[in-house]
């Protein structure tokens, strides 16, 4: 019985990354993939103004 208490942790964990990767699939595109867009535009559009900003703190 030592062989199934040695394989139960690893069929576990395999079961588990099956259904994040089928889940991370499903939910791609879809009905909210315009809104999930616009929101990684305007995160990117910040992190974008927010590096171009000149300093201004006198140097």
């Amino acid at each position: 019985m030592d062989y199934v208490a040695a394989l139960v942790p690893p069929v576990v964990m395999a079961v588990a990354f099956v259904a994040l990767i089928v889940t991370i699939v499903k939910s791609q595109g879809g009905e909210n993939k315009s809104k999930e867009d616009a929101a990684v535009d305007a995160a990117l559009a910040r992190a974008e103004g927010a590096r171009q900003e000149p300093k201004a703190h006198g140097a």
